[in-house]
């Protein structure tokens, strides 16, 4: 890799109230959880670089469009900060970045609340996203929208896909300065995780849908919500991710864990928006 990373921003995009065998797969199905919408920004020596983009709020504002889309989404409901601003504009302007500074967006995958945003970045700016993933957004209809994808999000010929053709096995695959690729399908068709190497020697990998919480990861338990696979499978994934993780050096992240994500956005803008160099993820994980 000839460049890494320098900064990172962890933003809350909103969050999902959600029955926890959505995260964990034949978990209690009346335990609910307020889960964070999140998104990174990545800073690099060529710009920065925006992971997953939070939900549409015209979707969720609007009651006539969130019965159509969100209302199908059995047991999940979608909640935005307060005020009528797009968490996603917001989010940037307090860590004084534009829209017109992100030089390239990367999609774990196109679940509504992290594709919602791509709407801001149709001038020129390359979106990476797997062939998969989209092939099943675009075409896989209705399924797709019964699944939570909604292309109403994506489906514009002004946005600029990069499309990448992964397959389970792969190794990582740098797509941008200091950012890594890993196939993670399952929880939709074409999932991806990210890596971030940064500069100092630290990184992160970042889970995303691959692992919602703390606890699949140490207890390797499988998610609940997926497409077209057993949830056991999602093991694999998991498995890999922290083989990954403990071999580099690196946090592991889950991707929606209300303890862990909070927590974790607090040490690293107290650390100026660097992870902490002694950080571990069993730090990360406790209490």
């Amino acid at each position: 890799m000839k460049t890494k990373a320098e900064r990172v921003f962890l933003l809350t995009l909103g969050w999902e109230y959600l029955p926890k065998a959505w995260s964990v797969h034949g978990w209690d199905p009346t335990e609910f959880l307020t889960e964070p919408v999140p998104a990174v920004v990545v800073e690099t020596d060529e710009g920065y670089v925006l992971l997953d983009t939070g939900f549409n709020p015209a979707l969720i504002h609007d009651k006539a469009l969130y019965d159509r889309f969100h209302g199908r989404v059995n047991g999940v409901r979608a909640v935005l900060p307060p005020g009528d601003e797009d968490p996603l504009l917001v989010a940037l302007e307090a860590i004084n970045v534009s829209l017109k500074d992100i030089k390239a967006v990367a999609v774990s995958h196109l679940h509504n609340d992290h594709a919602g945003g791509l709407r801001h970045f149709i001038q020129d700016v390359p979106i990476f996203v797997q062939q998969r993933e989209l092939d099943f957004g675009l075409f896989d209809f209705p399924k797709a929208e019964e699944n939570g994808v909604f292309r109403v999000d994506f489906d514009d010929p002004r946005l600029r896909f990069h499309t990448l053709q992964g397959h389970l096995n792969d190794q990582p695959e740098e797509i941008l300065p200091g950012v890594e690729a890993l196939p993670t399908f399952g929880h939709t068709p074409g999932h991806q995780s990210f890596i971030v190497n940064f500069r100092d020697g630290t990184g992160m990998v970042l889970a995303f849908d691959a692992a919602d919480l703390m606890e699949n990861f140490e207890k390797e338990l499988p998610i609940g919500g997926v497409v077209d696979v057993e949830p056991a499978t999602t093991t694999v994934h998991i498995k890999r991710l922290k083989s990954l993780a403990l071999e580099r050096g690196y946090l592991l992240v889950p991707g929606h864990d209300p303890h862990v994500w909070p927590k974790l956005t607090q040490l690293v803008q107290e650390n100026g928006y660097h992870v902490p160099k002694h950080l571990t993820t069993e730090v990360l994980f406790s209490s």
